[in-house]
């Protein structure tokens, strides 16, 4: 095995079992629910802002370890940062996981949140990945439901 592939392991684990801001957030501002019915992937992405920044960021549902990870990893990611540096984060992270970005060749933000660049190899888990990036999106732009049939 690689030593990428052993570090997307292992992180992967790590995040599923000690998922980082798996919990709701009291008063959230925006808030937005994702399904990947293909896994049975779901969750609810809680949103705080402070202005124009993400204060907190949190999630609640149920998922497989990539999903789970994926979310994990994305909370850290975003939380202080602005809308337009959360939109910018999606856009790469959802480029890179559909092959639209070499993370290695072209600049980008993502530092690492790469580490997801594997999953292009298993188109079925393309969708775990990135529900709870486009749940986050959802949310940030008042749109309260995504489905990832």
């Amino acid at each position: 095995m690689s030593e990428l592939n052993e570090l997307y392991q292992d992180t992967i684990l790590e995040h599923n079992k000690n998922p980082r801001n798996f919990r709701e957030i009291e008063g959230a501002d925006k808030e937005a629910d994702g399904n990947n019915p293909l896994c049975g992937d779901a969750l609810r992405v809680y949103v705080k802002m402070d202005g124009d920044t993400v204060a907190d960021v949190a999630f609640k549902g149920s998922g497989c370890a990539i999903s789970k990870a994926s979310a994990s990893m994305m909370t850290q990611a975003v939380r202080g940062k602005s809308r337009e540096e959360a939109d910018l984060l999606f856009d790469e992270f959802h480029k890179m996981v559909t092959g639209g970005l070499d993370v290695e060749s072209e600049e980008n933000q993502l530092g690492r949140l790469k580490i997801f660049a594997g999953v292009l190899e298993f188109p079925a888990r393309v969708k775990c990945a990135s529900l709870s990036w486009h749940t986050l999106n959802a949310a940030l732009h008042d749109e309260v439901e995504i489905s990832t049939e």
